[in-house]
């Protein structure tokens, strides 16, 4: 793992401690670079199984997105929120600062709006976007009118329960049990085997860090900001979903309608995997990502 420090100088002390990983022809900067991006909860770990088979065509970075993984957890205030333009401005200094050449930009879940916030924000540093089951937002304030009622109303319920500490300090204490992240995953994953104890560790160390509860409450909190739809009208790059077609939380049904946004080249569902094609079916996702990022195919 290596760290930058995001709107700080080092030396100084300043800034956010951003954690992330490396591999490939680092120093050749004419080599194609490519930037990964976790979902909720997660971190540059949940590409583990893809790194090192990506690594062999080009550069390849994963980060820590602030707030998760082993990068910094401050606390939100008036000049930091937890929020897709906050993340979305990190990836487009990470590719400024870091990886000095524009990029294609793959992103899980609520990684794939960062991708998209950060391809708005520049659009000339990024070259496509590669979005895997992105977040639907589905309890976004936008779309809540849309929702059975009591889906809208407990959703509101939590969040204002959440605003009451110990509440959010009792809740937040379960949320990071090891059998409750397993059942979690149980629910995410259709591949059950990829389910290992070695998963469930890196998806609970993070949460015991200093600031790990502030950061889950103020996104769980969080119900603004761009809907996915919003950002793919506008996108200025072209976009490729990739789709595990049993996902229980990101219906592929409504993702299928997204095909009418001139911005999506190809949507391609996923046969037998659930939120995180990358990590139940590398070998199925892997030479995908490839080709859509350098358009080739490679040895599985």
């Amino acid at each position: 793992m290596q760290t930058w420090q995001w709107r700080g100088a080092a030396a100084s002390g300043s800034g956010y401690r951003i954690s992330y990983q490396a591999a490939g022809q680092l120093e050749e900067r004419e080599k194609p670079a490519l930037v990964l991006i976790h979902g909720f909860g997660a971190c540059s770990g949940h590409w583990r199984k893809n790194i090192p088979y990506l690594a062999q065509w080009g550069r390849v970075y994963a980060l820590d997105l602030l707030g998760f993984g082993a990068s910094a957890k401050p606390s939100p205030s008036p000049n930091l929120s937890y929020t897709f333009p906050t993340w979305g401005k990190l990836v487009v200094d990470f590719v400024q600062e870091v990886v000095g050449t524009p990029v294609t930009l793959a992103g899980n879940s609520i990684g794939a709006i960062v991708a998209m916030q950060a391809a708005h924000f520049a659009p000339s540093l990024v070259d496509r976007t590669i979005l895997i089951n992105c977040s639907l937002r589905q309890l976004h304030e936008k779309k809540r009118v849309h929702l059975p009622w009591y889906q809208s109303l407990g959703a509101q319920v939590m969040q204002t329960l959440l605003t009451f500490r110990p509440f959010a300090q009792l809740f937040f204490a379960q949320v990071r049990q090891p059998q409750t992240i397993r059942r979690i995953l149980h629910q995410a994953y259709a591949q059950k085997s990829a389910i290992t104890p070695d998963l469930i560790e890196m998806l609970r160390q993070p949460a015991y860090d200093p600031g790990a509860l502030d950061v889950f409450v103020a996104f769980v909190r969080y119900s603004g900001g761009p809907t996915p739809e919003e950002l793919l009208d506008t996108l200025p790059c072209p976009a490729i979903l990739l789709w595990g077609k049993e996902d229980p939380w990101e219906p592929i049904k409504i993702a299928q309608t997204w095909q009418r946004y001139p911005a999506v080249q190809a949507f391609i569902p996923i046969e037998g995997a659930g939120h995180c094609p990358q990590d139940e079916l590398p070998g199925v996702v892997n030479p995908l990502l490839l080709q859509y990022w350098l358009g080739q195919e490679g040895d599985t």
